[in-house]
C-alpha cells in the first residue's frame, strides 16, 4: 500500500475525529493510546522477568474493559447534567454546560495510565527518573483533587 494513502487515511480520521469531539477528542486518544502502551509494557516486562500468564493478561485486558466502561459513565452523566442545567425553566446561566465529569476522568485514568507505563518501563530495566515519578504523582493528586482520593477498589491512591 502506498505510504501517501496510510497518511491521508491517518489525517481524515484524526481531523473528522476532531471536527467530531473537538478537544475531548484528543482525551480519548490519550487514553486508548495509554492503555495500549501500558498493556504492551506490562506483558513485557511480565515476559521479561518470566512472569507471564494468559490469566494475568485477560485479567488486565478486563480491567481496562471496566476503564471504559466508566469513562462511558462519565459522558453520559455529562450529557444528563447538561440537559439539566441548559434547560431549567425561568433560569437562564450565563453558560452552556458542555463537559466536566467526563474530561477529568479522562485525565485521571490516563495519568494512573501513564504512571503504571512508567512503573513498567522500571521493570523491563530502564531507569526512570524521580521527578517524572514525582511530576506523574502530582498530576494524578491534581486529577483527585475535589475527591477523597480513594479508588472503587478501597486503595489509596
Amino acid at each position: 500500500m502506498d505510504i501517501n494513502k496510510i497518511k491521508v487515511a491517518i489525517t481524515g480520521f484524526l481531523g473528522a475525529l476532531t471536527a467530531l469531539f473537538g478537544w475531548m477528542g484528543w482525551l480519548v486518544i490519550s487514553f486508548v493510546g495509554c492503555m495500549v502502551l501500558d498493556w504492551m509494557t506490562g506483558s513485557g516486562a511480565a515476559m521479561k522477568n518470566g512472569e507471564w500468564s494468559s490469566s494475568e493478561a485477560r485479567a488486565g485486558l478486563w480491567h481496562k474493559a471496566g476503564s471504559i466502561v466508566a469513562v462511558a459513565v462519565a459522558g453520559i452523566s455529562d450529557l444528563v447534567v447538561g440537559l439539566v442545567v441548559n434547560n431549567i425553566p425561568g433560569i437562564n446561566l450565563p453558560w452552556d454546560y458542555g463537559a466536566l465529569i467526563c474530561p477529568v476522568v479522562l485525565v485521571w485514568y490516563i495519568v494512573t495510565e501513564l504512571g503504571s507505563i512508567v512503573e513498567n518501563a522500571g521493570a523491563m530495566g530502564a531507569p526512570v527518573p524521580g521527578f517524572l515519578l514525582r511530576a506523574i504523582q502530582s498530576l494524578k493528586s491534581a486529577a483527585d483533587g475535589g475527591g477523597n482520593g480513594n479508588t472503587t477498589d478501597g486503595k489509596e491512591e
